[in-house]
């Protein structure tokens, strides 16, 4: 019997992990494309790829992608950023390929349904050293999930956002800033948030996986401080802060509990419920709303 539980347990995990990383998806999810090198995938704007060094234990360098307005090197303005965390399963690719973010932008900008943004694409998975990196290889599920140490989050603005301040025309301050991810890439954008209190103004979590906030164990136990990171971050609140949840999705329930705690607490939040589950079609909507509301209030 006790077999057979842990049997069924792996199982439950092991498509937690693949829904997580978008493996299983619904046919008629509209921006899913199976196989496709990104480099192949249509777009007017800049793609460029960027390796920086890292701060903290781990590899010395990572990569991430940064996504300019195609008019980026024609004039001299200056820009705010958009920070996309991908998920379980994921790298710099990953929202390319599987949620066609750049034909999103692309489309946003040209019908002035946002303002015109850097995209940035990062790689958040958790490496022990440069072999192990392995030129920015994919993770598996489990890898995923189990080996979250906190290096990339607490390395993230010194590492990812203080390269991009310094590389590209940026508008280096708060409410010029946005940061969100799915799955773990959300819990990932709501704590670097947190413990960055003064450097994102909007902050989305796409289906984040906020198990870490409700039941600390071993392997998320780096998370066990969100609380009072999130007092001092809501003393001065961000512009917008997002909860989006699909309302068939396995954090459904998480979600609305981390809602009523935010309300409990007083602090300014909005919670989207939509139809569906842990899905890309779902996390491709979220990305558009949070881009169509960032830097115009």
């Amino acid at each position: 019997m006790k077999i057979r539980i842990l049997r069924l347990a792996a199982i439950f995990l092991l498509a937690l992990c693949c829904s997580s990383c978008g493996l299983f998806l619904q046919r008629n999810a509209p921006y899913y494309h199976a196989g496709t090198p990104w480099k192949q995938l249509p777009h007017m704007g800049i793609v460029e790829e960027v390796e920086h060094a890292t701060s903290v234990k781990g590899p010395s360098h990572r990569r991430m992608l940064v996504y300019l307005p195609a008019d980026y090197y024609d004039n001299d303005r200056r820009y705010p950023v958009y920070y996309l965390l991908h998920g379980a399963r994921g790298h710099e690719t990953a929202w390319i390929s599987r949620g066609d973010v750049l034909r999103l932008t692309d489309s946003l900008f040209t019908y002035d349904l946002a303002e015109k943004y850097i995209l940035v694409l990062p790689n958040v998975n958790q490496y022990n050293d440069d072999k192990d990196f392995d030129d920015s290889r994919y993770k598996d599920a489990f890898e995923s999930l189990f080996e979250v140490n906190g290096a990339v989050e607490t390395g993230f603005v010194e590492d990812v956002v203080k390269t991009v301040d310094s590389l590209y025309r940026t508008i280096p301050d708060k409410r010029h800033r946005a940061i969100a991810g799915l799955s773990i890439g959300g819990l990932q954008s709501i704590w670097i948030s947190a413990r960055n209190p003064d450097t994102f103004g909007y902050i989305g979590a796409f289906s984040a996986m906020l198990h870490p906030f409700q039941k600390p164990s071993p392997y998320n136990k780096f998370y066990s401080q969100l609380k009072p990171a999130l007092d001092i971050q809501f003393r001065e609140a961000p512009d917008a802060y997002i909860l989006f949840v699909g309302d068939t999705d396995f954090y459904y329930g998480t979600a609305r509990r981390f809602d009523r705690y935010l309300t409990r607490k007083g602090y300014p939040h909005d919670l989207v419920i939509t139809k569906g589950g842990h899905e890309w079609y779902n996390w491709t909507a979220y990305y558009c709303m949070l881009a169509r509301k960032a830097f115009r209030d």
